[in-house]
């Protein structure tokens, strides 16, 4: 393993690195059980894990507000923790129980809450796009100051109704932050092998899009970048595009081996370049916090997912009666 070297003196306080590390541990042990409750049969259809991506959402869920609102697509769990849903509802609807988000009806990549101004989940490569411009020409058209985070992959970034909504969302100025989470590998095929431009972001200045590549490994990164991206949308000089280089650590969902890249390309990236352990350094070497006080925060989080994973083992099944709510007659 290879040396780290020492982190540098952090741009935020004690109180914002223990926040962000509590809530991308949140996400990593959350995601940790819910593989462990699809390998014993009690998750059942697709199941797309987060685990290495966890400083992307953290970052700029600390730039948004109250009123902003979220779309993201089928590797959603950590876009739903990071909002601020109960732990407890999301592993719920994993299980596809009645305690659960959407009644247990929408499983892993199909919840939705009101509350949090989170909308879903959507399981169709790229759909999410031009529903979050929309999002986004809702708030200007009722002139308050919201932004939209819409999230996509690289995958996705090859999707023809992208750039459609991209020519849009510039011809009237819409408050929409596309973020491209670039993990590397879309599906299972490298983006160097899918890709021509491999710079994803700068495709938006064929529309006058402006736009930025960012450390996605560095949650202080992402929220620098998401605070610039906020301000210029609200400040009616939107869209902006955000192309956040991060990795997965697991296969595109868990029925994938991910057999298309080597164990030592993925053990380098961890420990190089893990988001969780990054801000733990800067804890550690900062004196801002002791390793008692992170493997106590450990304890809690563990406890916490615990918790949520019995409540989704115990919730009821929806009933049959079910099949005939929240749809369009």
């Amino acid at each position: 393993m290879a040396a780290k070297k020492p982190a540098e003196r952090p741009n935020a306080s004690k109180e914002e690195l223990l926040k962000y590390y509590r809530e991308m541990l949140l996400i990593r042990r959350f995601e940790e059980k819910a593989g462990q409750l699809y390998g014993m049969g009690l998750i059942g259809g697709f199941c797309h894990l987060y685990i290495g991506q966890e400083a992307v959402v953290v970052g700029l869920e600390a730039a948004a507000k109250e009123g902003d609102k979220r779309v993201t697509s089928y590797r959603d769990h950590g876009h739903m923790l990071a909002c601020g849903m109960d732990p407890k509802g999301v592993m719920a609807e994993l299980t596809g129980r009645i305690g659960g988000y959407s009644k247990g009806k929408g499983g892993s990549m199909h919840m939705f809450s009101k509350e949090k101004h989170f909308y879903g989940g959507h399981g169709i490569v790229g759909a999410q796009v031009p529903l979050g411009a929309g999002l986004a020409f809702a708030d200007k058209y009722l002139g308050n100051d919201n932004v939209t985070f819409t999230y996509f992959g690289d995958g996705a970034a090859n999707q023809g109704q992208v750039y459609e909504a991209y020519n849009m969302a510039e011809l009237w100025n819409l408050p929409v932050i596309f973020v491209i989470e670039n993990n590397g590998y879309a599906m299972g095929t490298s983006v160097k092998r899918s890709t021509k431009s491999p710079s994803l972001w700068e495709r938006g200045a064929a529309y006058g899009i402006k736009g930025e590549a960012v450390d996605g490994m560095d949650v202080l990164a992402v929220k620098a970048a998401g605070e610039k991206a906020v301000a210029a949308c609200r400040a009616g000089q939107g869209p902006y595009i955000l192309e956040m280089m991060t990795y997965r650590y697991r296969g595109h969902s868990m029925s994938d081996p991910a057999k298309y890249r080597t164990r030592e390309e993925v053990e380098k990236m961890r420990s190089e370049k893990d988001a969780i352990e990054h801000v733990r350094d800067l804890l550690l070497q900062g004196g801002l916090a002791s390793d008692d006080d992170l493997k106590a925060i450990d304890k809690e989080i563990k406890a916490q997912v615990n918790e949520s994973a019995e409540f989704s083992k115990e919730s009821p099944e929806p009933p049959v009666e079910e099949l005939w709510t929240d749809i369009y007659a």
